[in-house]
């Protein structure tokens, strides 16, 4: 466990490391072609003292020991350094105060603009690396597999999506995070040889989000693909490939069964009778499960084209250089959109709590794999590089976006906030910012807390 911890840590610091410093160049680099004089170029904060540092020519490059962010330290400008001292000086023709209105917009949202491009960059040459896989909707042979959220609402096992609200989603992987961020009112079934239509109550996606729950996953046969580092099943002769009908006569031919009937031997290390099929042959194997009541194996998703090739028939889409650019301007735009629907359902959606949606390093951590993926490392790093940047945006004073709406004022009326109303707007977004640092951050270590 704290191998994995350690993986997922590392993932954290070096994604957000990295988009740190393209961040900050958006500003830096900018700033030096308008001949705007850089004092410090930081990749985490450096109170009291600092990592690593070196100067060259005007600007001092470190690497601060607080790993909350980066900055960099523009001569002349109201920021986080609060330099009042500079401030009260004539301003000099190489401090960010003297330059046109236009320059410094174009600095202030240098930062903003390259975290875009880079989330556009890395995720088109994912796509002209990797391809894509998507699972057709009319391809989920076995439909879906139900949990008591969605069976409340009147789905069942083997429930052949159609469409939701009417609108058909070709790749299925997205239906239920379509039902979660557009709250869906309706989804379209196909049971047995009806056609069935299932109303969402507005509560459901409140229910979802406070669960954690991932909905409308694809019926998938119980094939295995991993072994645990001390799997009583592999001890027991069990191979990957192998499907898993049955459990001391219980069918559980789908993952779902299998994890159900599973949970009658939490914490019991008894002895069970496992039906297999293996290359069409059945067999029985007795099993000594482990002390938590396990078997310790994993199951291979529907996209795994070996070992579900007979069951599933998922899709490879293969860019060329130039057609993996407008599919990742189309990817920038969905993860974005996407972003903001997810902000949106937690003043909006139904009993949804902030506490439960809001989290801080933590939970940005958990979002990375517990091994090491290449693929899945750049797709969560684009998908932050996005968030990042939207957050920045916001007009809120201390971030880009507090000094870009500032400057658009400047530009229409033509008058410059006063130095005095910019160094209070600066402490108000600090404030802010700290309170929405300490709330996040707190409610990570509040749910760690009240787990064990």
């Amino acid at each position: 466990m704290s191998q994995e911890i350690l993986i997922k840590a590392g993932q954290l610091i070096l994604s957000l490391s990295i988009l740190v410093v393209f961040h900050e160049l958006g500003h830096f680099i900018p700033a030096r072609l308008f001949k705007i004089k850089v004092e410090k170029f930081y990749l985490f904060f450096d109170p009291w003292f600092s990592l690593f540092k070196y100067k060259k020519g005007d600007t001092e490059y470190g690497i601060g020991w607080l790993p909350l962010g980066g900055y960099v330290k523009i001569a002349g400008m109201i920021d986080e350094s609060m330099d009042k001292e500079q401030m009260a000086l004539p301003p000099q023709p190489w401090e960010f105060r003297s330059k046109p209105a236009w320059q410094r917009l174009i600095v202030m949202i240098g930062g903003v603009t390259v975290n875009v491009i880079l989330a556009f960059l890395i995720y088109a040459m994912m796509l002209w690396h990797w391809g894509e896989d998507v699972l057709p909707h009319d391809k989920v042979t076995f439909g879906i597999q139900t949990d008591s959220l969605t069976r409340s609402i009147g789905l069942r096992d083997g429930d052949q999506i159609l469409s939701v609200d009417h609108k058909v989603i070709e790749d299925f992987s997205r239906v239920g995070g379509y039902v979660v961020l557009h709250q869906a009112k309706t989804i379209q079934v196909q049971r047995g040889s009806e056609q069935v239509e299932i109303n969402v109550p507005d509560t459901f996606v409140g229910q979802v989000v406070a669960n954690k729950a991932t909905i409308l996953l694809p019926r998938t046969p119980a094939v295995i693909d991993t072994f645990g580092e001390q799997s009583p099943a592999r001890a027991a002769g069990l191979k990957v490939g192998d499907r898993v009908m049955s459990v001391n006569g219980a069918t559980t031919a789908f993952v779902g069964d299998l994890l159900d009937t599973m949970k009658l031997y939490n914490k019991k290390p008894e002895t069970v009778t496992v039906g297999l099929l293996r290359n069409g042959q059945a067999l029985q194997v007795p099993v000594q499960l482990d002390s938590t009541g396990k078997m310790g194996i994993g199951f291979a998703s529907p996209m795994d084209t070996t070992l579900m090739k007979e069951y599933f028939q998922p899709k490879h889409i293969a860019y060329s250089f130039f057609e993996s650019l407008p599919a990742g301007v189309r990817k920038v735009g969905t993860s974005l959109n996407n972003y903001v629907l997810q902000l949106k359902l937690i003043f909006v959606a139904k009993g949804i709590k902030p506490t439960e949606s809001v989290g801080g390093f933590v939970t940005i951590g958990s979002l990375f794999p517990p091994v090491w993926d290449w693929a899945s490392f750049w797709q969560m790093t684009a998908f932050l590089s996005i968030i990042l940047a939207f957050m920045n945006i916001l007009p809120i004073p201390a971030l880009d976006g507090g000094h870009v709406l500032f400057l658009l004022y400047e530009v229409i009326t033509g008058r410059k906030p006063g130095e005095k109303f910019m160094e209070y707007a600066q402490y108000v977004g600090m404030i802010i910012l700290l309170g929405l640092l300490l709330f996040a951050n707190g409610n990570d270590i509040y749910k760690l807390i009240t787990r064990h």
